[in-house]
């Protein structure tokens, strides 16, 4: 027994297609599902895009029914179609690749379709119908790709920039928990892979705390500038083409009251069209973040390393075994995923900065690529800072004797008493604790150097982790031989 899909046919440019009857979208959105075949992700993957999208058309709409160019019954079946969209219907019939052709042309075609093939629904007409409400005389009126698309983009971007900052402010939260916890652990810190001079573990994992924080509030603050100018109204080129003079106030108005979003106007829309600027700005600040990740796992991985032959400072929580060959091997996988996520947006960065110099002219056709990269590096950076945190961070525990050990077995700790024994000294003491095994400490006492009392003074742990008064020695003091402390 046979299935029949049953369809409906449409026309364009090029002729007609057979489109599947239950499809919202329309021919042009199939003719790009046959075309674009590429990357396996449709624009349904990133919900604040198509989202977003839906806003661009409702503020269209608005404007142009303002301003009497669009009448009421059919502004108003647009609107219910954009409302439903924003509220999460519908999504499964924007199924353009998000890698394309024609600079974003067959997105916009994709929502114009959808759209007005839900609004024809709400008028109880039939889908395809379209003399009763168009996909470019109605949908698209006022537009252009190269001015909707784009302002979609900036907006998705901002409405999913939410997340992302959810995300980065719980694993802040999280390395600050846990510098809290770790304030009392005396660790060796290290230079070039090297014993530096101590500080607590509560201090490193501050750092990283903080590191993050900056990214946080770099991000939170300069996206919005960066992405808040939009082009909408400047249609083709940026001349504003079949607009009206009133249009893109008004547009532009509506969208910010229609997402919430710092939206604005741009200076000047023939300028703003093909430039990339800002985009290239924004993912260089997703870069940034990946790699500061990066960067903190691969200091966990190192912290945690061994556990008998390695630093073994910390302990990561044990997420799955780590070998096919070895028994009771456990592998750090989750900053290693991290770090893999980091290469893959510093990757998209790279691709989508050729891109933003590919432009030409008024327009640059290499959009498609900017947008997918962009949503997906920040996708991948929410995904695997929630992973770093719940995975990973939160479960971390200090092994604190082994800190401790490390510490006051490196040669690094006569940096601390360099200030105490002198440079001589402390340089002599150090080629021999290196040339015979021998502990800092142990020669110190074993040559007299420092008393007993000097000596617990100088190394508890508040004095070896933070600036404090230090002996003046001999004759450094304006000329008077003195040996006190200032």
């Amino acid at each position: 027994m046979s299935s029949v899909v049953s369809t409906r046919l449409e026309e364009d440019l090029l002729g007609t297609l057979e489109v599947p009857a239950d499809a919202y979208y329309g021919i042009q959105t199939l003719r790009a599902l046959k075309n674009f075949n590429l990357t396996g992700v449709p624009l349904s993957e990133f919900p604040e895009l198509v989202i977003a999208l839906a806003m661009v058309k409702q503020a269209a709409a608005d404007a142009n029914h303002e301003l009497g160019y669009l009448n009421s019954v059919k502004h108003a079946a647009i609107t219910e179609a954009c409302t439903r969209i924003i509220g999460g219907e519908f999504h499964d019939q924007f199924v353009v690749d998000m890698i394309q052709g024609g600079a974003g042309t067959s997105t916009n075609m994709n929502a114009n379709e959808v759209i007005a093939n839900l609004g024809l629904e709400a008028m109880g007409r039939a889908k395809g119908e379209y003399q009763y409400l168009h996909p470019n005389n109605d949908v698209n009126m006022a537009q252009s790709t190269n001015d909707a698309y784009p302002t979609a983009v900036r907006l998705g971007l901002l409405l999913m920039q939410k997340g992302l900052l959810e995300s980065l402010e719980k694993l802040v939260e999280a390395f600050s928990a846990k510098a809290s916890e770790f304030d009392h652990v005396l660790k060796m810190g290290r230079t070039q892979l090297q014993d530096a001079v101590p500080m607590t573990l509560g201090q490193e994992f501050r750092a990283f705390a903080n590191t993050l924080r900056r990214e946080l509030e770099h991000l939170r603050v300069l996206a919005p500038q960066l992405l808040g100018e939009v082009n909408l109204g400047g249609t083709a080129i940026g001349t504003g083409i079949n607009a009206d003079p009133a249009y893109q106030g008004l547009a532009v108005q509506r969208l910010a009251t229609i997402s919430g979003q710092p939206v604005r106007p741009a200076a000047d829309l023939i300028a703003a069209t093909p430039d990339m600027g800002d985009f290239v700005a924004y993912s260089g600040m997703l870069k940034r973040l990946a790699v500061s990740l990066s960067k903190i796992s691969n200091d966990l991985r190192l912290l945690s390393s061994g556990p008998r032959a390695g630093i073994n400072e910390i302990n990561l929580p044990p997420c799955q075994p780590g070998s096919a060959i070895m028994p009771g091997k456990v592998n750090p996988v989750i900053p290693e995923a991290v770090n893999q996520v980091a290469f893959k947006v510093i990757g998209n960065d790279a691709a989508l900065t050729f891109a933003a110099e590919a432009g030409q002219l008024q327009l640059n056709v290499m959009e498609p690529l900017i947008t997918y990269n962009l949503f997906e590096s920040i996708r991948l950076l929410q995904r695997a800072m929630d992973m770093l945190r719940e995975q990973c961070v939160v479960g971390i525990t200090a092994n604190e004797q082994r800190c401790r050990q490390l510490m006051e077995s490196s040669i690094g700790l006569v940096t601390a008493l360099n200030p105490y024994i002198g440079y001589e000294n402390a340089s002599r003491i150090a080629r021999q604790a290196l040339s015979n095994g021998r502990g800092i400490l142990e020669l110190v006492r074993e040559q007299g150097l420092l008393d007993e009392e000097t000596l617990a003074e100088v190394l508890r742990p508040e004095n070896m982790i933070a600036p404090r008064l230090l002996p003046v020695r001999k004759g450094s003091k304006e000329g008077k031989a003195v040996d006190e402390t200032v």
